[in-house]
């Protein structure tokens, strides 16, 4: 595939190929996320690392760039750091919660989210919501 017909398919996958001849600098911050991604997958990457891909994003934003990841996490391995729960508790199979460096707790959302020292420490009670 030439280069060109590989910008234009990733940019089709990240839903901006009505954005192609925008520079970084035009597009917003969820739109700029979204070039991100199609650079992380135009090698085609078995795996994946996203830090925050969803910091200061609008809530439109939010959703339209976890949908996206959802997309493309087929037959991947995405590892990521993320501190916004909903997208936390819609993409991820496995959570590790760290505290200080050390691990809290390890599990499903639900599993983590009702863990009483994670609770405690991101949340300051142990009182269930």
């Amino acid at each position: 595939m030439a280069f060109p017909d590989k910008a234009n398919d990733l940019l089709q996958q990240v839903g901006l190929a009505s954005r192609m001849h925008h520079t970084p600098r035009q597009l917003s911050g969820g739109e700029q996320q979204r070039v991100a991604l199609a650079r992380a997958l135009a090698p085609r990457p078995a795996l994946m690392l996203l830090d925050e891909p969803t910091q200061g994003m609008s809530a439109e934003d939010v959703s339209t760039v976890t949908d996206l990841i959802k997309r493309v996490v087929e037959g991947r391995t995405i590892v990521m750091v993320e501190h916004n729960l909903n997208v936390v508790s819609t993409l991820a199979d496995q959570i590790t919660v760290l505290n200080r460096g050390e691990i809290l707790a390890e599990g499903n959302y639900d599993e983590v989210s009702k863990n009483p020292e994670v609770m405690e420490a991101y949340m300051g009670t142990t009182d269930a919501a």
